[in-house]
């Protein structure tokens, strides 16, 4: 039930599907910004713009997956991982704030899992009861050096081939690979935060590769195996993943070889009506909200119903026969003939 998908700058890739979600084979182009709208479609939250993507099918909207892990690889155009792969259309930046809002408004009274992490831009964000347990969790680069060091990291079991353990920018790579065994490692331990009806998000951000890339060249030995071993190390840390949630957690994996612009975030201003008017100087009509069709169907179907109701009961009311009209009117007339 786990769902491991890639989106490998062009490419979106899905290596595993729970049978609750269901992707087509195809190779349909997926728009950038609609990357978010796809995690909280399989998640079972709306979306304010229907996604007329045919990748995505319909599944069993009674059982969602319990957790949602989306890991963004910068510096590749690519990664040769194994499952469903769709070209991406506008590979603009995205943020998964609106499905994290999503968890918090639905779920605050329980323990929803909320990491949001890019180890090298050293942005971390974390909410929630359950995030408790991820305060041990390397998120500085001081943190993620000294981590790789110690006795139980990666450093012991990865073979590093032409990487090295003196350089700065091979240990960063390596740090982040650290990062995703340590999620695990801390999910092992607390398996009940797999296992509560809230659902989960992890949002990863790795740029370690596109740094190999930069400071040996896309073409050296560095490169290359740092992305076998990245694409190794994706492909364990998603079994790894499906282990814990049980089969029932959905793991995406965004690559991307540079976005096409800097991620900018609405922000709200005093000048905001006065904006609103130069936007639009022909009084255009705004677009109609997605709840519309809701309302509509409301509206209209009870104005049916109270007409029939007013139609039925003026039918009755016209051929009613006075001789059965009601016990106050033989009442009546019986009292008259006594006086």
């Amino acid at each position: 039930d786990v769902c491991f998908s890639g989106v490998c700058g062009g490419e979106f890739s899905i290596l595993r599907t729970p049978q609750s979600v269901v992707f087509r084979e195809g190779s349909w182009p997926i728009p950038g910004e609609r990357i978010p709208d796809v995690a909280a479609l399989t998640m079972g939250f709306s979306v304010e713009e229907d996604l007329p993507w045919p990748g995505l099918g319909v599944g069993d909207l009674f059982h969602r997956p319990q957790a949602t892990v989306l890991v963004t690889v910068k510096g590749v155009d690519k990664l040769p991982v194994k499952g469903f792969s769709y070209p991406i259309d506008n590979a603009v930046p995205f943020s998964l704030d609106g499905v994290a809002n999503a968890i918090h408004t639905l779920f605050s009274e329980e323990m929803p899992v909320v990491l949001q992490l890019a180890p090298s831009e050293e942005r971390v964000y974390m909410v929630g009861k359950a995030n408790a347990v991820f305060e041990d969790l390397s998120v500085t680069l001081r943190q993620l050096r000294s981590r790789l060091f110690q006795d139980n990291s990666i450093l012991s079991s990865l073979p590093l081939n032409s990487l090295s353990r003196n350089n700065e920018v091979d240990l960063l790579f390596l740090s982040e690979l650290q990062v995703l065994r340590d999620i695990t490692s801390l999910l092992s331990r607390h398996k009940h935060l797999a296992r509560d009806h809230s659902p989960d998000l992890y949002s990863l951000e790795l740029s370690g590769l596109d740094e190999i890339g930069k400071r040996y060249g896309e073409d050296s030995q560095q490169f290359k195996d740092a992305s076998q071993i990245l694409v190794d190390s994706l492909q364990k840390f998603a079994d790894e993943m499906f282990n814990l949630y049980g089969g029932n957690a959905v793991v995406e994996v965004v690559a991307v070889k540079e976005f096409n612009s800097p991620l900018s975030r609405k922000t709200r201003s005093i000048l905001q009506a006065s904006q609103s008017t130069k936007e639009n100087p022909y009084n255009l009509a705004y677009p109609y909200n997605y709840d519309y069709s809701v309302i509509f169907n409301i509206v209209l179907w009870m104005m049916i119903g109270l007409a029939l109701a007013v139609i039925v009961i003026s039918y009755n009311l016209w051929n009613m026969d006075p001789g059965y009209d009601s016990i106050i009117y033989r009442m009546t007339n019986q009292k008259i003939r006594m006086d």
